[in-house]
């Protein structure tokens, strides 16, 4: 019988996902783990990040969550406020959030949890980096072994051959088109109608005023929310940095449409969209400096028959993005790379069965597919739900928020509500892994290998979805 730990893991992409990827085989044991990436270097940017506790728990066992928490803030309490007059819906206390789910909930810079996962792997003897180097193409998916082309940024063009392939390539993902023409599907990304500012500000920028000091220096993240507009804030940092996000209808990509996902934003534009917001916003908004504002175009993609063929797989948001309004998009890469590595290390015959780990890769796909499927549809639903305009809907809205002081009641803000804080704080996806592994392999096994198991592939996402779902989409 073959050592699963020979197998040769081939990973496209250093983002979250493609670091989680490497950094999850290698914890594993696995003894070669490539992974290309097109940028010359991993110079991280980005802004703040939530850090929920079942992405912790992840990053715990691989130990490098320590170093993310010594920047991070632990969020103890939510404010989401009528963006026009600052009046606070619903104050939601989250003292106990680490009692409950053994991690707290957390926010950070992207930096840091990048930089964390990619000293992480630094560690690993196993992991080897190929910097400035793109997929070309892949040439085989198996049914032997498959088989891609790098392109070196300064160089010719050479052929690997690989146990697994692993598209960790994001929303644009290279594997994500190979994978889908072999299989003569049709996937293209969708426009979500939505875009977002991201923004700042330092404590430099800040200390002067107290109302904004006494935002930096809290445990607490804040909405501000109105007719197709919120804006989402908290400090980062060591409380050094106060991110602002924000989500708003899309008028500048729309405007000249095309490839490009991010752009230089106009701060007059930027003021003009949230002219109505109370005087707090508009004072930080004003602290943003002309040629600093930058907008991001958030897109998305319907959900894909599948994410596996032969030997590869597809990993975070080139399988499943999400719009950010449940601040599960990084969390669900995490959780994917961890799921990944257990379920090849279960392969019948550690990995010399080419059939065998194929089926183990399809059950990473019941196993997680279900459920991102159903957090991306929360976000949405979310992000229709908070940008409510003036009528009966938006009173109701309000009712429920109102109702909501009590605590332990739902929200209609699905990242704050606990009923939805609990399905996914509490999951533990590597222990559902451990779990199921034996039975979704045993349906495979039957000749569901290219279908897939409906209803019961995720006990946490069916049973969400057949009872409290019921409500969010009502």
């Amino acid at each position: 019988m073959s050592d699963y730990r020979d197998l040769r893991i081939s990973v496209i992409g250093a983002g979250m996902g493609g670091l989680a990827c490497a950094l999850a085989f290698a914890k594993k044991g696995y003894k070669h783990v490539d992974v290309y990436e097109t940028a010359s270097n991993l110079g991280f940017v980005g802004a703040g990040i939530q850090l929920a506790p079942n992405m912790v728990r992840v990053l715990d066992r691989w130990g490098c969550w320590d170093g993310i928490a010594a920047e991070a803030t632990n969020i103890r309490s939510s404010s989401i406020r009528e963006g026009s007059t600052n009046r606070e819906l619903v104050h939601v206390e989250m003292p106990d959030i680490a009692e409950k789910y053994g991690y707290p909930h957390c926010t950070g810079h992207r930096a840091s949890l990048a930089g964390g996962l990619y000293e992480g792997c630094k560690k690993e003897p196993a992991i080897t980096f190929h910097f400035s180097s793109s997929l070309a193409g892949v040439t085989s998916f198996g049914p032997d072994k498959t088989v891609f082309t790098v392109q070196p940024r300064n160089g010719e063009a050479y052929e690997v051959e690989t146990d697994i392939l692993l598209g960790a390539d994001g929303i644009k993902s290279a594997v994500r088109t190979a994978l889908l023409r072999a299989l003569d599907i049709t996937a293209d990304v969708e426009d979500t109608g939505q875009a977002a500012y991201r923004i700042m500000l330092t404590r430099a920028q800040m200390e002067h005023d107290p109302e904004l000091l006494e935002l930096l220096d809290s445990d607490c993240a804040l909405r501000w929310i109105g007719a197709k507009r919120h804006i989402v804030a908290y400090p980062i940092s060591n409380k050094t940095i106060y991110n602002i996000s924000t989500c708003q209808p899309d008028v500048n990509f729309a405007a000249a449409p095309g490839a490009t996902y991010t752009t230089r934003g106009s701060k007059p534009a930027m003021l003009e969209v949230y002219a109505d917001f109370g005087p707090t916003v508009q004072k930080m908004l004003n602290m943003v400096p002309e040629g600093e504002v930058c907008e991001w175009k958030l897109r998305s993609h319907a959900p894909l028959d599948t994410w596996v063929l032969g030997g590869a797989a597809l990993v975070g948001d080139a399988c499943h993005p999400t719009l950010p309004h449940l601040s599960q998009g990084a969390a669900m890469a995490i959780e994917d790379a961890a799921v990944l590595a257990e379920v090849v290390s279960r392969a019948p015959g550690g990995g010399a069965d080419r059939q065998a780990l194929s089926k183990a890769l399809k059950v990473y796909e019941l196993l997680r597919k279900d459920r991102t499927t159903l957090l991306v549809a929360l976000a949405a639903e979310s992000a229709r739900t908070l940008h409510l305009g003036e009528g009966k809907a938006k009173e109701e809205r309000d009712r429920q928020f109102l109702n909501a002081r009590k605590r332990g009641t739902p929200i209609p803000d699905k990242w704050a509500s606990p009923e939805v804080q609990h399905m996914i704080y509490s999951y533990d996806c590597v222990r559902d892994a451990r779990d199921r592994f034996d039975e979704l392999y045993a349906t495979l096994a039957g000749g569901a290998a290219h279908g897939g198991v409906k209803g019961g592939a995720n006990g946490h996402a069916n049973g969400f979805a057949n009872g409290s779902a019921t409500e969010v989409a009502a």
